[in-house]
């Protein structure tokens, strides 16, 4: 591995963009030279940045948000006149496409996933994420297409209910989505605070101190982004766009994400329930071409979760390819 502590732009992360578990990410995809990756949630740059100062290899960036490409073409313009060997390709798009989008590229040593929102997007009031700072309610990672106030006032009550419930997983949500309804009625919901404002009157703050608009928040995010069709795509794709020996690396910030991940993983490694031991061995035993190098999800260390409170509900789940996919094997040989 080369030493390339020197290139400051690759190992200085900027103060406003925290990458969670990023020691652990690393050690999971075990980056080497001449290896090819893919950072299929570019946001901020955090694991590419990691990958690319362990390594002299290439990256393709994959984001939604036209803000994120913009610093992953900064950042590949900056190697290449500094650093060379260390590639990195932007790819706007989604990363539940990237089978389409890299579909001449593959295969890959290692893929990465960082489900969610990113630090910016949170940060940026004029985003709409978050009701620490009032913004207009917008919530789009493409920023373009439905956004979240066209969902709020324009989805009928059973609906709003349903994604609340679903995706933000909060048992007060039809109650939540009736004093929508009837705060719309009288002047349309454009901004976060006048959201945030009418879940609070309906629901009181539990003892865990969370925001009560905070599931509802979830929960539209979720929906304007189709956030789990995403990683669903993403989880029946990047599979089988590994190498062998390639690493899936996901990290997810909430039981719906953790759930797709790890019964999506099992399935690719073969850990489904065991059938009849009277049928055939042939027909019941496939040696599966994934393995899980940990049955159960890696946690974030006390030390970070003090530093960066986002880890707490942090989970790091991993797949190994050990046998070549049909669709990629000979591909870049």
């Amino acid at each position: 591995m080369n030493a390339i502590a020197p290139l400051a732009l690759l190992t200085q992360h900027d103060p406003g963009h925290v990458p969670v578990m990023l020691p652990e990410v690393l050690d999971a995809m075990a980056p080497h030279d001449g290896g090819r990756y893919v950072d299929g949630t570019f946001g901020g740059g955090g694991y590419t940045r990691g990958i690319l100062s362990r390594a002299a290899c290439t990256v393709w960036g994959i984001d939604r948000d036209p803000t994120a490409i913009a610093r992953a073409e900064a950042l590949a313009a900056e190697l290449a006149t500094s650093a060379p060997s260390h590639k990195l390709v932007a790819v706007p798009g989604t990363f539940g496409a990237m089978a389409d989008l890299l579909a001449d590229e593959a295969p890959f040593d290692g893929i990465v996933l960082d489900i969610g929102v990113s630090s910016y997007q949170i940060d940026e009031a004029e985003r709409g994420f978050s009701f620490r700072h009032d913004g207009p309610l917008d919530m789009r990672m493409s920023q373009s297409g439905r956004s979240a106030a066209d969902l709020v006032n324009k989805a009928d009550a059973d609906e709003l209910a349903d994604i609340i419930y679903h995706y933000g997983e909060d048992r007060m949500s039809r109650r939540i989505a009736a004093a929508i309804i009837r705060a719309r009625a009288e002047e349309p919901i454009h901004t976060t605070a006048r959201l945030a404002d009418i879940v609070r009157s309906v629901v009181r703050p539990d003892k865990s101190g969370i925001h009560p608009a905070t599931r509802t928040f979830q929960a539209l995010r979720i929906a304007v982004n189709d956030e789990l069709g995403e990683l669903q795509r993403a989880l029946d794709t990047a599979p089988g766009l590994l190498a062998d020996g390639g690493k899936l690396v996901v990290v997810t910030f909430h039981s719906l994400e953790d759930r797709l991940v790890k019964r999506a993983l099992a399935q690719a490694a073969g850990r489904v329930s065991r059938p009849s031991r009277h049928e055939p061995m042939a027909e019941r035993f496939v040696k599966p071409d994934f393995i899980l190098p940990h049955t159960r999800p890696v946690l974030a260390s006390e030390d970070e979760i003090r530093r960066n409170p986002r880890s707490r509900s942090a989970k790091l789940r991993s797949l190994l390819r050990t046998v070549p996919s049909a669709s990629v094997r000979g591909s870049h040989s």
